[in-house]
């Protein structure tokens, strides 16, 4: 079930009661509404965005047609769309005016095949990079908190719809947009789904994924289904990716001392879209050690936001397992990121427990979200060449649960 985060002080408390108050202003009529995003922004008006974001989530609990054609699909296509939103529809019909210029997407690199393919960002990531980056306002209504508390309001209200039995209407439209294969699935029958995040944490048959160097504890592998980068040290990652100028591994993991034992150690950033299978695995052969969970807000994970001074992984919920690698006895570190619209980290082991690589560690519910491991310095980890170049070049590379990522040197 989902998780609430509790309010931590005074001040949060009335961050969502403006929150609260933003999400229920309606939107002016078309005629007389501003013509661009940027006027919005000059006029101070982020609260014709937010409410269309509170609206989406809202409607999320009832039709399943309606929600996929509104929330969970790619923005590319389905903003031209947008008389479905009553009453935010003249925010996204502005939004539209701009989908082309503001590229609201990436191109990843799909290792399977070598193809470079364009990904459009789901519409609700869209609305909160509007709301992140477009015009002035932005970074005084981040400053003042409101959209840290925006976004943790609407994430928790979002995992709270799909645990809503009714919310099961809308895993044919989600499969039918993403074009979902059946066949991998434990349970191919969509009607067995008690509600929509079950389906969204769906497992696979026990032969669907591939774990690549099974037996040898020296090989290791991607832990998702995933858009992955990766770089031999922290500063690499920092140069080339990850902008936001707080993030530090001790800001990741909350733990300073921790952080020191990691200093020149490796790291990779395994990013989920909406669409993938979001069980997430053990990378190694490993004893699971103990797990502390950080509250945070859930900016999006997309790598416009990582890319841009905002402290995305080091603001975001997370939580961090301890995995001690048989062979060494080293610790790896496996945070699990949320994201906008996910509401819940779910540990399906537990602590003392063995796992093999290619083991489940647990699940995301509802939206995008990340997977961070590190890797001590000491364990000498060496990353394959192609995720090495693509990541050097900022480009994700779409892997699988048990795809070699590196190997260990012996």
């Amino acid at each position: 079930m989902m998780d609430q985060p509790a309010m931590t002080d005074q001040n949060e408390q009335k961050q969502m009661e403006k929150a609260e108050q933003h999400a229920q202003i309606p939107v002016e009529d078309p005629a007389t509404a501003p013509d661009t995003l940027t006027d919005y922004h000059k006029e101070g008006d982020h609260a014709r965005l937010s409410s269309a974001l509170s609206s989406l989530v809202s409607k999320s609990a009832s039709s399943g047609e309606s929600v996929m054609m509104n929330l969970l699909a790619p923005a590319t296509g389905v903003i031209k769309k947008s008389g479905w939103l009553d009453m935010s529809k003249n925010a996204f019909s502005v939004m539209g005016n701009y989908a082309d210029s503001w590229n609201y997407g990436n191109y990843v690199i799909v290792r399977k095949t070598g193809e470079k393919k364009w990904e459009s960002m789901p519409l609700y990531a869209r609305i909160g990079m509007h709301l992140l980056f477009v015009g002035r306002a932005e970074r005084t209504l981040l400053e003042d908190g409101y959209l840290h508390t925006l976004f943790k309001k609407e994430s928790v209200q979002s995992g709270l719809n799909f645990e809503n039995p009714a919310s099961a209407a809308n895993i044919p439209h989600f499969v039918s947009v993403y074009k979902l294969p059946l066949e991998d699935l434990l349970e191919p029958d969509l009607t067995k789904y008690k509600n929509f995040n079950d389906f969204f944490a769906r497992r696979l048959k026990p032969d669907a994924r591939i774990i690549e160097g099974k037996g040898d504890e020296t090989v290791f592998t991607s832990p998702a289904d995933c858009r992955c980068t990766v770089f031999q040290t922290i500063d690499l990652a920092t140069q080339y990716w990850i902008k936001g100028k707080k993030f530090t591994l001790g800001n990741l993991i909350d733990d300073d001392e921790l952080a020191k034992k990691y200093v020149g150690g490796n790291i990779g950033l395994f990013r989920l879209a909406p669409q993938d299978y979001h069980r997430f695995h053990s990378p190694a052969d490993c004893t699971v050690g103990t797990v502390h969970d950080i509250t945070g807000t859930y900016y999006t994970v997309n790598p416009m936001a990582v890319h841009e001074d905002l402290n995305v992984f080091t603001e975001n919920k997370r939580s961090v397992m301890q995995l001690h690698h048989t062979r060494s006895s080293i610790p790896i570190l496996f945070v699990a990121i949320g994201a906008l619209l996910v509401g819940s980290i779910e540990w399906t082991v537990k602590e003392g427990e063995k796992v093999g690589k290619g083991d489940e560690l647990g699940c995301f519910k509802y939206g995008g979200s990340t997977v961070i491991v590190v890797w001590p310095e000491e364990l000498g980890v060496e990353f394959d060449q192609d995720l090495v170049e693509n990541s050097i070049s900022r480009m994700e590379t779409v892997v699988e649960v048990g795809n070699r990522v590196g190997t260990m040197k012996t």
